[in-house]
């Protein structure tokens, strides 16, 4: 099982000097990188199954926190757009009733958003996606054609029961036959791209990361 996601910057020993300027599907799980390097105009999505860790990314290299309510500003004039955002918000409404009953409602306010970041923001755009469903890849990836953006995927790869771990965690935890249905696509994804498929419609770049990788990369910055 992979360790927990370290929410400080690198560890104490010296810092790394590899970087990646991402244009293809890179496999780096296990492996020791410092910085990932990206276009100023990317829509970058970072994926995986529920309690992977993905809001614990965006906190550690961009700054987002599990309180806010809108969109957060990221180093590089970024913009990060995650899902509990718009849940924080809708809270204040909504949160009398289960959460089964006013999810859908959180996913189109998400998606409202992630449209409006891609079409307005003048920078990168951060994206708390999933990743596990063609249509939301298709229709991110189309915004961002759109707006002359490139789409590239940041896909955290965790095991099941680390997933579960992560839920309980942060005490959040998906219903059950979703969670289920999250893996089977994920471990879906990773085989064809394990195999050498593509995805479609195809992003500029898949970069496969695990924890190991994570705790030990610096920084994520976008640069000409």
């Amino acid at each position: 099982m992979n360790p927990p996601l370290a929410t400080s910057s690198s560890p104490a020993s010296a810092p790394l000097e590899l970087f990646l300027v991402p244009d293809a599907v890179h496999d780096l799980r296990g492996l020791a990188i410092d910085e990932l390097q990206y276009p100023p105009m990317s829509a970058l999505v970072v994926a995986g199954i529920p309690g992977a860790g993905k809001s614990t990314v965006l906190r550690r290299f961009f700054g987002a926190t599990t309180e806010a309510e809108v969109p957060s500003g990221g180093p590089e004039g970024s913009l990060v757009i995650d899902s509990l955002q718009a849940r924080n918000r809708l809270r204040h409404k909504l949160g009398w009733l289960p959460y089964t009953l006013w999810r859908p409602v959180v996913h189109v306010v998400h998606f409202a958003g992630i449209h409006a970041a891609l079409r307005d923001t003048d920078g990168p755009v951060v994206i708390h996606d999933c990743a596990t469903t063609g249509w939301a890849r298709r229709i991110i990836s189309f915004w961002a054609a759109g707006y002359g953006r490139e789409l590239h995927l940041m896909l955290l790869d965790v095991p099941t029961a680390a997933a579960r771990a992560g839920q309980r965690a942060r005490g959040r935890r998906s219903n059950q036959i979703t969670f289920v249905l999250h893996c089977f696509r994920w471990r879906r994804l990773m085989q064809r791209l394990r195999a050498g498929g593509g995805l479609r419609p195809a992003p500029e770049s898949a970069v496969i990361v695990d924890r190991v990788t994570v705790n030990r990369m610096s920084r994520v910055t976008f640069a000409a």
